[in-house]
C-alpha cells in the first residue's frame, strides 16, 4: 500500500463521485440486489460472454438472468425490502426493472424453471411469469412457486395471490395450493393445504431475520438495511454525525479491500463489496476515516446509485483507492471474494479485521459483546449451530445454514429491538466465508 498525497486523494474523491450512476435518472432503470449467495450460482448480466460466478452484492439490472446450480440457492432483494429467494437448479430471468410515470417500482420477472419463494412487502409493483401463468401483485404476499416441464404450483403462506393463464383467473388464499397440469393446457387444481417443502425452514428463516433487523429502518430503502443492524451498529462521532461500521473491522483494515468489479452493459464496471453487509455503504453516502474510531459510514446521498463508493480524502491512512477497470468486460476480483462455506464448522475462530467475512447471516447472536472481546483479544472461538441439511428429492441443500448460533461461553441472545434502527446504535452479524475454521 502507498500514501496518497491530499492533492491525489481529492483527485481520487472527485473520480468516484463521477462513477454515480447517470442512466437511472434518464431512462427509469432500476437496480436491484444480489443479497445472498451459496453453493454454485451464476448470473447473465447480457454483457455477450454468457453465465458468469456470481457473488454476493453483485447488482442486478434489467435483462439479467440468473441461476443456481444443483448446490446452489441465492436470495435478491429489491428496494423496498421484499425478497425473493431460488432453490437449487432454479433460473430466474428479470424481465423489467423500470420506473412508472409516476414513479412506482415495477418488477417483472420470469421462473422458466425450478422452486423460488417471494416475501413481497406490498409497496411495489410485481408481476411474476411461470409455466403459462402470470402473477400480478400490488399487495403483500409470500409464496413459493415450483415450475417443471411436466407440473407447476403455487402455494400461499400468507394473504392472497391472484393468477391469470390460459383457463382465466384463479385466486389462490392464505394456506391453499393451486397445481397447473401443463400437459394439460394448465388444467387447474385448488388444494386446501401446502404440502411442505423441507427448503420451508429455509425460507422461513430468512424472512425471520429480515423481520427482525430491518426493524426500524430509517433509510428511505429496504434492501441491504437488515444486514447493516445485524453485521454493524451506529455510533454519534464528534464532528461527523452519527457513522456506521462493521463488527471486527480491526486496526488497518479498510472498506475497499475486498469484492468484485462487475462490468454491466449501458453503466460500465460497478463494485460490489465482499462483506455481507457490503451494499447500502457502497451504493449511497459516503465513507471516512476518522481517528480513533477507524472507517466509518455517513448515509445520505439518497438520490444518487453510486457504482462505487465515495470516500473523504485522507492522509491519516495507508490505503488502496479503488479503481475501476479502464476496459475489458470480465469480472475483476479485488482482494478477497468469500462465498459461505458448505456446511458450519464445529468451531470457527472470529478475528479483528474481518468485518463480519466468514459469518454466515444469522449464525452468531451476541455481536456486540463479541465484537468487545474481540476487539481486546484480537480474535474469539466461537461454536456455530448445526447447519441446515434436509435434502428434499431432485435437489440438493449442501451449504444450507441456518439456526441461530451462540457464542462459545456466551449467554442467550437478545433481540435487537430497541436501538437496532439505521441511525441507531444496532446490533449486527452476518456474513460470507472469511472467518477460520478449526
Amino acid at each position: 500500500m502507498t500514501t496518497s498525497s491530499p492533492s491525489k486523494l481529492s483527485l481520487i474523491l472527485l473520480t468516484v463521485a463521477a462513477f454515480a450512476v447517470p442512466a437511472l435518472a434518464d431512462s427509469q432503470a432500476r437496480i436491484v440486489r444480489l443479497s445472498d449467495v451459496h453453493g454454485s450460482v451464476e448470473l447473465d448480466k447480457k454483457t455477450g460472454s454468457g453465465f458468469e460466478k456470481a457473488f454476493v452484492n453483485l447488482p442486478i439490472i434489467q435483462g439479467a438472468e440468473l441461476r443456481t446450480g444443483v448446490s446452489g440457492r441465492a436470495e435478491i432483494e429489491f428496494e423496498d425490502g421484499s425478497s425473493m429467494r431460488l432453490a437449487p437448479n432454479t433460473t430466474l430471468q428479470f424481465d423489467k426493472l423500470s420506473l412508472s410515470d409516476s414513479g412506482k417500482r415495477v418488477s417483472a420477472v420470469n421462473l422458466v424453471e425450478g422452486m423460488a419463494y417471494v416475501n413481497w412487502l406490498g409497496k411495489d409493483q410485481l408481476s411474476l411469469n411461470f409455466s403459462r401463468e402470470k402473477v400480478s401483485l400490488d399487495r403483500a404476499a409470500h409464496f413459493r412457486v415450483d415450475a417443471s416441464n411436466d407440473a407447476a404450483d403455487l402455494a400461499v403462506f400468507k394473504g392472497d395471490v391472484a393468477i391469470d393463464g390460459p383457463n382465466g383467473q384463479l385466486s389462490v388464499d392464505k394456506k391453499k395450493t393451486a397445481t397447473f397440469d401443463v400437459a394439460d393446457n394448465d388444467k387447474s387444481s385448488v388444494e386446501h393445504k401446502i404440502a411442505e417443502d423441507p427448503l420451508d425452514s429455509w425460507d422461513k428463516e430468512a424472512v425471520s431475520y429480515h423481520d427482525e433487523y430491518a426493524k426500524n429502518n430509517n433509510s428511505p430503502y429496504g434492501y441491504g438495511a437488515s444486514d447493516m443492524n445485524y453485521y454493524g451498529a451506529y455510533t454519534n462521532v464528534p464532528g461527523y454525525g452519527m457513522m456506521w461500521q462493521p463488527y471486527f473491522a480491526g486496526v488497518g483494515w479498510d472498506p475497499f479491500m475486498d469484492g468484485v468489479w462487475g462490468f454491466y452493459p449501458g453503466y460500465g464496471y460497478m463494485f460490489a463489496s465482499a462483506y455481507p453487509w457490503g451494499w447500502l455503504p457502497y451504493r449511497y453516502g459516503t465513507w471516512a476515516f476518522v481517528p480513533g474510531f477507524g472507517w466509518g459510514w455517513q448515509p445520505g446521498g439518497w438520490g444518487t446509485f453510486l457504482s462505487m463508493p465515495i470516500y473523504r480524502p485522507t492522509t491519516v491512512v495507508r490505503m488502496n483507492p479503488l479503481v475501476a477497470p479502464s476496459a475489458g468486460t470480465k469480472t475483476v476480483m479485488v482482494g478477497r471474494v468469500a462465498t459461505t462455506s458448505s456446511f458450519a464448522p464445529s468451531r470457527m475462530t472470529v478475528n479483528a479485521g474481518s468485518a463480519g467475512m466468514g459469518i454466515p447471516r444469522g449464525s452468531l447472536n451476541n455481536m456486540s459483546h463479541l465484537n468487545r472481546q474481540v476487539t481486546k483479544t484480537g480474535f474469539a472461538q466461537v461454536r456455530p449451530a448445526p447447519a441446515f441439511a434436509a435434502t428434499p428429492a431432485g435437489r440438493s441443500t449442501a451449504g444450507f445454514g441456518g439456526g441461530r448460533n451462540a457464542p462459545v461461553g456466551y449467554s442467550a441472545p437478545r433481540s435487537p429491538s430497541a436501538g437496532s434502527s439505521m441511525g441507531r446504535s444496532a446490533p449486527a452479524t452476518h456474513t460470507s466465508g472469511g472467518a477460520a475454521h478449526r
